[in-house]
């Protein structure tokens, strides 16, 4: 008797696994779908963005109800000490972790910035956890924008991983 219990538990806890995995992945998928079609269509006109403040750029996001999830900053270079790159992310770890699992494109846009990303961008990530929020939107608002990539925007499961 203990043993066709414990058989069932089993069955039902790797039922249980593999319906919550489907789901994710599921999960994932709508919102690829639901996203990225909207930062194609920005992808297209990016260049209207060069050498206008990174609120225009901002505003154009919340318009087509884009939300922006978290951030990460780089050199232009790798051995670079000083800030000109904003990467933005769109969906949270607990949403990608499918994407990874099933090594689906995950997109971001990557900014440069013609001046310097002030230093103090540091401390403010590290005290957000990298996650945005409406000081981060003032913080960037009137930095000119260089140069937009859209990474991972090519099909959730496509090889193609080249940036727009």
């Amino acid at each position: 008797m203990k043993s066709i219990f414990l058989r069932s538990l089993l069955f039902i806890s790797i039922c249980f696994i593999h319906t919550y995995k489907a789901q994710s992945v599921n999960d994932y998928i709508t919102f690829y779908n639901g996203v990225v079609p909207k930062l194609n269509t920005i992808a297209s006109n990016k260049t209207q963005f060069y050498g206008q403040n990174f609120s225009q750029f901002h505003n154009e996001l919340l318009s087509k109800n884009i939300n922006i999830i978290g951030l990460s900053y780089d050199s232009k270079t790798d051995t670079g000490i000083k800030y000109y790159i904003l990467r933005l992310f769109f969906c949270d770890s607990n949403m990608d972790k499918p994407a990874l699992d099933n090594k689906y494109q995950i997109p971001w846009i990557t900014i440069t910035f013609q001046d310097e990303i002030p230093p103090q961008i540091k401390s403010m990530v590290l005290q957000h956890h990298g996650m945005w929020n409406n000081s981060f939107a003032q913080f960037f608002s009137n930095m000119k924008i260089e140069k937009i990539k859209f990474v991972g925007v090519n099909g959730y499961n496509s090889k193609d991983w080249s940036a727009k």
